[in-house]
């Protein structure tokens, strides 16, 4: 069996215990002010990329101020996300911080490579990433992950299914779980794929669905059955 090797990236949310059921129709009013920061945060994740693709180039390294930077842009848009279209799986308004916040509901992180391979710098953000790139496509039902725009509902799978739990929380003031697990695996698989094609792992982002709110590391599997040491030979009395 092959292993299932844990991703880089990783990304986290919890639904509130207690969600309005009115709230998520203006959510994204509410978010304009991070918008306007996101965008220009993108912006400057833009140029970061390029600046990073020469250093791994050259280098084979991500200059560590600059990741922790794009980290902190996607942590943020994370929490964006979450709060006002992907899932709207709380209620609590999102911070105006890079940092990470521990007790926030929704929290992303990716690993820091020590050494990233400058071969595949020059084809995986857009040669050996146009398969993840439509699938994703899907997903959001346009290039991106949120990326700050928010505006309103577009034709992917992920705002559809958010509306579907949003408006089932309208009628029976609950969140449905099976729905929050299938869009936290969504949202997963496309943070991966951002990750990716921002140069910040050589990781190739899996095609599966990691469901549920909480990352999980799987236990390596081995590729046969453990050998059982020989008996030894009984002595003729």
């Amino acid at each position: 069996m092959v292993p299932v090797t844990a991703s880089p990236v990783r990304i986290e949310a919890s639904v509130d215990a207690r969600l309005s059921r009115w709230l998520w129709l203006v959510k994204w009013l509410l978010a304009i002010p991070h918008y306007i920061v996101l965008f220009f945060l993108w912006i400057g994740v833009v140029l970061v990329t390029v600046i990073a693709f020469f250093a791994i180039l050259f280098t084979a390294r991500y200059p560590r101020s600059l990741f922790d930077f794009s980290v902190g842009v996607l942590r943020w848009n994370w929490r964006v996300s979450y709060y006002a279209h992907t899932a709207l799986g709380t209620d609590r308004y999102p911070p105006f911080t890079l940092a990470d916040v521990p007790d926030y509901p929704a929290r992303l992180d990716v690993a820091y490579p020590a050494r990233l391979s400058r071969g595949l710098v020059l084809v995986k953000w857009w040669l050996l990433a146009i398969p993840q790139y439509i699938v994703v496509s899907m997903f959001t039902g346009g290039w991106g992950w949120g990326r700050g725009d928010g505006g309103g509902w577009r034709g992917g799978l992920m705002p559809f299914l958010s509306f579907v739990a949003v408006v089932i929380l309208l009628f029976t003031a609950r969140y449905p779980r099976h729905l929050f697990d299938f869009l936290m695996g969504l949202a997963r698989w496309v943070a991966r794929v951002v990750a990716y094609s921002a140069l910040m792992t050589d990781q190739y982002p899996p095609f599966r669905l990691d469901m549920g709110g909480q990352e999980s590391t799987p236990a390596p599997q081995p590729d046969s059955p453990p050998t059982v040491p020989p008996a030894s030979p009984m002595t003729k009395s």
